[in-house]
């Protein structure tokens, strides 16, 4: 067989060309465009566009371009607008001829942080694909779990500003740095550390790595099909990471009407202030472990081995002598409980029990209670089975990190780092409502 050469080339004039025809049945857009629901968003956003002048560039398309972005992991606009001059799915998605002009990328990052920003599109597209997912049956809306994931910022740990400097050189310091640190208020804390570049992130020690500027990315997951019924960004510290779980639960529960009978999470939301929130004003079951340092591995005799009793608010010893409440609420929220000396000394158990002390002491959280709650729920087979159901929230994590390529911040500050994970949320919750809603292979 001889070698064969390509006949004609590429100087007809005319085409007879389908744009619908190209993409595929089965491609990942094209299922995306059959459950994205975008027709409430002129109405959303009309109050912030002006009626004279001229014509802006057409809503859909500004909103679904970034959606091919969020989804197709392209988080660079510049690069999202090649990717679409020259991908015929996309294309497709955007309402785009083949001869249509691609925007400028100048013309996303100025709506998004302008009008976007102002009229909270992006919650807005991520409650209307929460409410898709809910009437398609993937929330069940029965347990959630929470849990937090560090992102790192787009700042060196190099270029670093300590309090003592802040004293020293104040005169040098730049405007992002002095405009957070009046967030902060006269009475604010400074971290032992500032980013010059990003001041609100905060630096943190990941286990086995070296310091970094990160935030934390918080999500509210429901446990039926993985689904993130809430986000949250925050500065890395983990009672901002606790507070931020019960904003997301109080906003799911109002936006919604999904108020979980049960929370999965980790040992840090095992404080007890956490789990009294939960069982005395949300009433929801937390199957989550309980933050204790009560107990030692040490003590003969740990707490454990006393009996509460809850009539006459004290303690019962083993021999039965009491341990009565003294003193004033600690600033940890917690009181001691005192034996009185004379029993103690009589005490047979005395050298096993307090040896270097005259009398017993055991310090109770006044949120014991909720504690006593969660710590009976251990071992039950609902806990168990939200033990297992919490791996949902982790492969979330998972899908933002590894499949749309949330490995680092893009955009500085709180606000854009909250808006990046909202985007990834989106994008993740779309691609598992495409997913579901699939159309059954024929044979």
């Amino acid at each position: 067989m001889m070698m064969g050469i390509a006949n004609g080339g590429q100087q007809r004039l005319f085409y007879q060309f389908d744009l619908d025809a190209v993409v595929p049945e089965d491609h990942l857009l094209r299922r995306i465009d059959a459950v994205l629901d975008l027709s409430t968003l002129r109405s959303h956003l009309a109050a912030f566009y002006s009626h004279p002048g001229s014509p802006s560039i057409d809503l859909g398309l500004m909103v679904r371009m970034p959606i091919v972005g969020y989804c197709c992991g392209i988080r660079s606009e510049r690069r999202l607008c090649e990717d679409v001059r020259l991908n015929l799915a996309y294309r497709w998605f955007c309402r785009l001829g083949l001869e249509a002009p691609i925007p400028d990328h100048s013309s996303f990052s100025k709506n998004r942080t302008g009008r976007f920003r102002d009229s909270n599109l992006l919650r807005k597209i991520f409650e209307d694909v929460l409410r898709n997912c809910i009437q398609s049956g993937l929330v069940g809306g029965e347990g959630f779990a929470v849990d937090a994931s560090i992102i790192p910022a787009d700042a060196s740990r190099v270029n670093t500003i300590t309090p003592e400097q802040i004293v020293k050189d104040a005169h040098e310091i730049n405007g992002k740095v002095l405009d957070y640190l009046a967030t902060l208020g006269p009475e604010g804390s400074l971290p032992k550390a500032i980013s010059q570049s990003d001041p609100e992130a905060a630096r943190v020690s990941p286990k086995g790595g070296p310091g970094l500027y990160a935030y934390a990315a918080n999500c509210l997951v429901d446990l039926r099909a993985g689904i993130i019924v809430d986000t949250e960004t925050t500065q890395s510290h983990r009672p901002q990471e606790v507070a931020a779980s019960q904003i997301m639960i109080d906003r799911t529960r109002e936006t919604f009407g999904l108020s979980p009978d049960r929370l999965a999470a980790d040992t840090a939301y095992g404080t007890g202030p956490m789990l009294d929130w939960l069982v005395n004003e949300r009433e929801i079951a937390p199957h989550i472990p309980v933050w204790d340092k009560t107990d030692t591995p040490t003590q003969r005799f740990p707490r454990s081995k006393f009996q509460w009793d809850a009539e006459d608010q004290r303690y019962i010893f083993p021999e039965g002598k009491p341990l009565v409440a003294r003193g004033k609420v600690m600033a940890d929220n917690t009181r001691n409980y005192l034996a009185a000396t004379a029993d103690c000394r009589a005490c047979p158990l005395k050298s096993q029990c307090c040896p270097g002390t005259d009398q017993r002491a055991i310090r109770r959280s006044i949120y014991e209670d909720a504690r006593d709650v969660a710590r009976s729920l251990e071992g039950t087979p609902a806990y168990e089975r939200s033990t297992d159901d919490r791996k949902k929230v982790v492969i979330s994590f998972a899908q933002l990190k590894r499949t749309l390529g949330i490995t680092r911040l893009r955009l500085r500050g709180l606000r854009n780092a909250a808006d990046e994970l909202l985007r990834g949320a989106i994008a993740t919750n779309l691609r598992k409502l495409a997913k579901y809603n699939r159309p059954p292979t024929s044979a």
